[in-house]
């Protein structure tokens, strides 16, 4: 049945309409997966060496912080790793057995780059140790107990997307814990280290994450067999309705009515909200380049940068999947009497009343100075001006169904990326980056700052004539988009 499985979905990777685009994104991940296997082999190995001559004692140490290595991870899988699925449909009619369908669904996240890519530090790290003197049992044991806690993670991650109830409790513990690691409340390393140090010392503690690792993978896989029904999910679940008119903005008229339904579909589905609280959480990305917190980060140039992402979170967020916001009706909007113009510029407009909106709260980055917020303001004029435009120019190309009830990849997806979104990518960041330092370094910082808004002004000067450029394109895009939204994501 695995067999059969494989073969399944080989077939639907060769015949997908996106399958060029899938070629040259898996070759650049395997490339990224060579690189950091690379980077942590040579971390397993060197680590050891490397806190010995800063007179530490290397497995204590690594014990003391490995609980802020796991819950990195654990992080980094919430909003990376992407969920196997199967279209399951076709096989729950047919003589398979409901365990072998999940079973193989949760087995092929055991194989996953980010639960294999651990090894390459941890295997490297219990060899050296043994080499060193250090006993076997006990490095296998704590070998062993930190794998068992990155494969927990692993299950803990897949519940969170399908459990609101698991996703806020972890959510508030590692709020919680870095809260408290902050302002000094608790120190995590003193009772991390004789935790994690027990199963070098206590063999037999090994148990303990085995088992809790054995009893989460058994709720897992409970709860998607239990879940796992032709009509799942299918159900409408009943309450009272609410009617949300927006009369004020039918003085718009169609212009209005696509921001109508754009605030709707914002508000009422899981994926577009988790969407704009990842655009509030950009704002807050400049206090990592205004507070001098990290050296490499202080250059003034890194200043437009900050700009850019601090007023430009809906922008990349929302703006580069239009339209796959609509994915799930849009053959049906194609056939109907709407001219892309009005469409396109509903979505620019949203995205400028947004910009504008952000670059408000922003104001609280006058704390750092003046010439902070200059950096926040000439990034907003960038983002009108040539940001919006081009987002909207690589959704023609972003085939990419979006699922509204599903949180996952709300950066991004593989389909999202293609030789010509990637071309893109150099006027939304490096143009600008480029055009600050020959002002600043050329003439003065005023002048940089000036170059760029120059470049958003002349943008938003041009947008008739870019409309049109954009406009053709996705009429040339438009039956293989239909094409591609027709298939799963």
């Amino acid at each position: 049945m695995l067999k059969k499985f494989f073969s399944l979905e080989w077939k639907s990777f060769l015949r997908s309409a996106s399958f060029r685009a899938n070629m040259f994104i898996k070759i650049i991940m395997v490339l990224a997966a060579l690189y950091f296997i690379l980077i942590f082999t040579g971390l397993g190995i060197g680590l050891f060496y490397i806190l010995k001559k800063q007179e530490m004692e290397p497995l204590e140490t690594v014990n003391r912080f490995i609980i802020f290595y796991l819950l990195l991870d654990l992080v980094i899988r919430y909003f990376l790793q992407k969920m196997p699925v199967m279209n399951i449909r076709p096989f729950l009619v047919q003589n398979i057995s409901r365990k072998s369908i999940v079973g193989y669904s949760l087995g092929k996240t055991m194989v996953s780059i980010f639960n294999i890519l651990h090894l390459f530090f941890l295997l490297p790290f219990t060899i050296v140790l043994i080499v060193e003197g250090y006993d076997p049992l006990g490095a296998t044991a704590w070998f062993i107990g930190i794998l068992s806690v990155v494969y927990l993670n692993n299950f803990l991650n897949i519940l969170s997307n399908n459990r609101s109830f698991v996703l806020y409790s972890v959510a508030l513990i590692l709020v919680l814990l870095a809260l408290f690691t902050y302002y000094g409340l608790i120190d995590l390393t003193q009772y991390t280290q004789p935790l994690f140090g027990a199963l070098y010392t206590t063999p037999w503690v090994v148990i303990v994450p085995v088992l809790l690792l054995v009893i989460v993978s058994w709720i897992t896989f409970r709860f998607f067999l239990k879940n796992l029904y032709l009509d799942a999910g299918l159900k409408v679940k009943e309450k009272a309705a609410q009617t949300e008119h927006y009369t004020w903005l039918n003085r718009y008229g169609v212009l209005g009515t696509f921001i109508k339904n754009d605030i709707k579909l914002i508000k009422r589905n899981k994926r577009s909200r988790t969407t704009i609280i990842m655009s509030v959480l950009f704002i807050f990305y400049g206090l990592l380049f205004f507070t001098g917190g990290i050296e490499a980060y202080e250059g003034p140039v890194w200043r437009i940068f900050a700009g850019i992402f601090v007023t430009g979170g809906f922008i990349f967020t929302f703006g580069q999947f239009v339209p796959s916001w609509d994915s799930s009706y849009y053959p049906l909007m194609m056939s109907q009497n709407i001219q892309y113009r009005e469409y396109l510029n509903s979505k620019w407009w949203l995205m400028v009343i947004t910009t504008i909106i952000t670059t408000m709260i922003a104001g609280f980055y006058l704390y750092f100075g003046w010439e902070v917020y200059q950096a926040i303001l000439v990034g907003a004029v960038y983002n009108i001006g040539v940001n919006a435009h081009l987002v909207l120019l690589g959704g023609a190309y972003i085939r990419t169904p979006i699922d509204l009830t599903q949180n996952k990849n709300v950066m991004g997806n593989k389909q999202a990326f293609n030789s010509k979104t990637l071309l893109l990518t150099l006027p939304k960041l490096i143009l600008p980056l480029g055009l600050y330092a020959l002002g600043h370094y050329l003439f003065e910082p005023i002048a940089g700052y000036l170059m760029v808004a120059g470049a958003g002004i002349i943008g938003f000067a041009f947008k008739n004539k870019v409309f049109v450029l954009i406009e053709r394109i996705y009429k040339t895009e438009k039956y293989k988009t239909i094409a591609a939204y027709s298939q799963k994501a």
